[in-house]
């Protein structure tokens, strides 16, 4: 009989401009989220990176796992370095008479985004010029230990709105509220604002590229699942990052000239935020006892409002 050689090779994976090998933890939301992103944009890009877990984990000296121009410099600036990148491919395109191919970038989690880097972002939506900023949104300042952001939602543990026996406000974790920066971002009139979950990667891709078609600023903000800092397990991302739309409490949206044009409906019998919080540990002390259960209902309530307000 003739010999039969059976090849076993595994098949190569599909090529990305985010290369695995990076330093991120096991179910990382936000290594998901960002690899859908880069892909979308394609590598005719240049990103501007704001300091956090994503510069950290992805560009550890020597190395980096970006496979397109990326560039990272100070936490609070990746506006201002999206700006100066983008102007000087203007300057370059007038020089050369042709229009540059070229998108332009800025990223950063929500501690570069809500906190230190608001101003410039301000600044550059003011400025009305053609770039993307991408918020990775894990709800606090997860890079350096979980502690609060204004992004950080009502109620959450953190290390800095530790969640204690005391039944008055500070004992509940954070009594701050949300920054909405949606309703900032449409107050600076821009064209194509929308937020999404990593749940859903064909409505990220579709985002994108939407927004990389917009002349002008356009502001996309992603919950990402934080493993040790909503201390959940791995296999939990994007199921609470599902539920966390399908609850209310994080609606997947867009906006076009200031105008709601798309969102997920939350289903008939959707579930409650108690199926998203329970599974994690920063809201575990709303489950102690009787006094957690008023809280609960403040949140749902929440949920419940943002459902009104887009049309969920």
């Amino acid at each position: 009989m003739p010999n039969i050689t059976i090849n076993k090779t595994t098949p190569a994976p599909p090529k990305t401009l985010l290369s695995p090998g990076h330093r991120a933890c096991a179910g990382c939301g936000q290594m998901i989220a960002a690899r859908l992103v880069a892909d979308a944009l394609g590598p005719n890009t240049i990103i501007a990176n704001a300091t956090g877990c994503l510069e950290v984990v992805t560009t550890a000296y020597p190395e980096s796992s970006w496979g397109l121009p990326w560039i990272h410099s100070l936490f609070e600036n990746a506006a201002s370095v999206a700006s100066g990148i983008s102007a000087a491919l203007i300057y370059k395109s007038k020089i050369e008479n042709r229009k540059s191919k070229i998108f332009v970038v800025a990223q950063g989690g929500d501690g570069g985004t809500f906190d230190i880097g608001f101003g410039l972002i301000s600044g550059m939506w003011e400025r009305g010029e053609n770039i993307l900023y991408v918020c990775y949104d894990n709800e606090g300042y997860m890079n350096t230990g979980a502690q609060a952001s204004a992004a950080t939602p009502w109620a959450a543990n953190t290390t800095t709105t530790p969640a204690g026996a005391s039944p008055d406000l500070i004992g509940i974790g954070s009594h701050f509220m949300k920054k909405d920066m949606l309703a900032i971002a449409l107050a600076h009139g821009l064209k194509y604002v929308a937020q999404t979950t990593v749940a859903y990667p064909l409505d990220i891709i579709k985002k994108v590229k939407k927004a990389a078609a917009t002349a002008g600023p356009s502001y996309l903000q992603i919950l990402v699942p934080c493993i040790p800092g909503w201390k959940i397990e791995p296999n939990q991302t994007i199921e609470l990052a599902k539920l966390a739309a399908l609850t209310g409490i994080y609606p997947v949206v867009g906006y076009i000239n200031g105008q709601l044009t798309d969102s997920l409906k939350r289903p008939a019998e959707y579930p409650p935020v108690e199926n998203y919080l329970k599974p994690q540990g920063r809201f575990k002390h709303l489950f102690r006892d009787e006094r957690g259960k008023k809280q609960i209902a403040y949140i749902q309530s929440l949920a419940d409002e943002n459902a009104r307000k887009h049309n969920l």
